[in-house]
């Protein structure tokens, strides 16, 4: 069941009746028969694979946490971790690579997995208590909103907003706001300049330079827009029940160098590497080499996380080179603005900062869009050679299933996006200034975002819904 169709929007409305009707005790129950519910709906032996799963490390935690010898609490820990950890990669990574051999991959097993390692380190670093009740804990496991696409959430975050939400018209609202957003960048962005994308990159050896160089813009548009989407529609829907996620992006494409850009992009994921892999490597408290070979490691393992195959592992890989040159390079620019007198805090050398670090971060997606990785390599060669810009006013465009007035309600929304991007950087947070506005002001807008969806999204009949990105990570 996807968020983008229909049965969602109807699983939506059912379980809020419930969820409203009932005392405030019920509530979290509400959601976990919902929760189960959803997930079953991808199919018994995924179901079944991620209940186990969830039930496993809970026991195993449970356990952990009674057990008073230090050297027995780690040995848990680590049994916990390895099943954990080792299942994913079983069910991942183990079938693609033999031929022949074919297991279900549950939906979504990157990101829970990732939950429930990180909820087994805390109970034994002391951050959280073992939870004692399995239903709360599965509702943590499979939470409908967000089991997908993330955010990953840490137990600590959730566990007393499950059993005290807060319910209030405020929150409807604003999550009502958030979901609209959502899918505005799915269904009217996203999914039209995919259209464009698979277009030139089902035929690359074909194509000019200046088609590969707007495939290759329009596909960090599509997954920022695809990714972002998802998770506004996850945060909105769980702000609708009470609960608070964590953000997930905060501006990514305005930051002004990589490092700067991964704490900005899937920011849950980022902090779970940081808090569960770097600092425990040693973080940047062994001297500079140390720290860049832990940068080295944990990129390397953020690529394979992302998927099969070794473009996965080069596009993680390009992201820690990036940071190492980033901080090597670091002195020399300093250096160079001060005898060319050059002023590092204008804004103008803050713009330049942002667009080199967006055309790095663009190049890395090629090779995250492209498994073949000699055509990946090939095709970022190649957009930079052979131009035809004439391609952009003589009609071209519209072979590629994306005709001229649907490339004009596109720019129109992205240019949307990138203005809301812009006022957030600067504090100014446009849910809250909405809802001061008269009435009429308030529904015109709301109503504006709707038919928008409805006159302009990619669905209805011959199309096939193209599911998230992240869903098949």
């Amino acid at each position: 069941m996807s968020f983008t169709s229909l049965q969602f929007i109807a699983f939506l409305f059912i379980v809020g009746i419930f969820y409203f009707a009932l005392p405030k005790a019920a509530k979290k129950y509400v959601l976990l028969v919902a929760s189960l519910a959803f997930y079953y709906g991808f199919g018994l032996k995924a179901f079944v694979i991620m209940l186990a799963t969830g039930l496993l490390t809970f026991f195993l935690t449970l356990i952990q946490s009674k057990v008073s010898n230090a050297v027995g609490k780690k040995a848990l820990l680590a049994f916990t971790v390895l099943l954990d950890a080792g299942t994913l990669i079983l069910l991942k990574y183990v079938a693609d690579f033999r031929e022949g051999f074919s297991l279900v991959v549950p939906i979504g097993i990157s990101f829970y997995t990732l939950s429930i390692i990180g909820y087994a380190v805390d109970v034994y670093q002391g951050k959280v208590e073992a939870e004692k009740n399995p239903f709360l804990f599965l509702l943590y496991v499979g939470y409908f909103p967000h089991i997908l696409q993330g955010p990953i959430a840490r137990y600590g975050e959730l566990k007393d907003q499950f059993k005290a939400p807060v319910i209030s018209y405020e929150n409807v609202a604003f999550g009502a706001q958030l979901m609209i957003w959502g899918y505005i960048k799915k269904l009217i962005i996203a999914d039209r300049v995919a259209i464009f994308v698979d277009a030139v990159y089902s035929d690359t050896a074909s194509q000019t330079g200046t088609a590969l160089f707007l495939a290759s813009i329009f596909y960090t548009v599509q997954i920022y827009m695809d990714f972002s989407g998802c998770v506004d529609i996850a945060l909105g829907v769980s702000q609708i029940f009470g609960i608070s996620l964590r953000p997930n992006f905060n501006q990514p494409y305005l930051a002004n160098s990589i490092n700067d850009f991964w704490r900005r992009w899937h920011m849950s994921l980022s902090s779970w590497f940081r808090d569960y892999v770097y600092i425990p490597l040693g973080g940047n408290r062994k001297g500079k080499v140390r720290r860049w070979i832990n940068v080295l490691i944990v990129f390397t393992i953020s690529g394979f996380w992302h998927g099969v195959g070794l473009n996965f592992v080069l596009w993680g890989l390009l992201h820690g080179v990036y940071q190492i040159i980033g901080a090597v390079l670091k002195p020399i620019r300093k250096f160079l603005c001060k005898i060319l007198h050059f002023n590092s805090e204008s804004g103008a050398f803050h713009c330049l900062q942002v667009a080199i670090t967006f055309m790095l971060v663009n190049e890395a997606w090629v090779l995250f869009r492209i498994t073949d990785v000699k055509e990946a390599l090939r095709v970022i060669k190649n957009s930079f050679l052979h131009p035809s810009p004439w391609i952009i006013t003589d009609g071209t465009l519209n072979s590629y299933g994306v005709m001229n007035h649907q490339w004009h309600v596109v720019l129109f929304f992205l240019a949307l996006t990138v203005v809301a991007d812009i006022l957030h950087e600067k504090g100014i947070h446009i849910r809250e200034s909405i809802a001061r506005q008269h009435i009429i002001i308030r529904w015109s807008i709301y109503f504006f975002g709707l038919f928008s969806i409805l006159l302009f999204g990619v669905y209805g009949l011959g199309y096939d819904a193209n599911s998230f990105i992240y869903m098949n990570f």
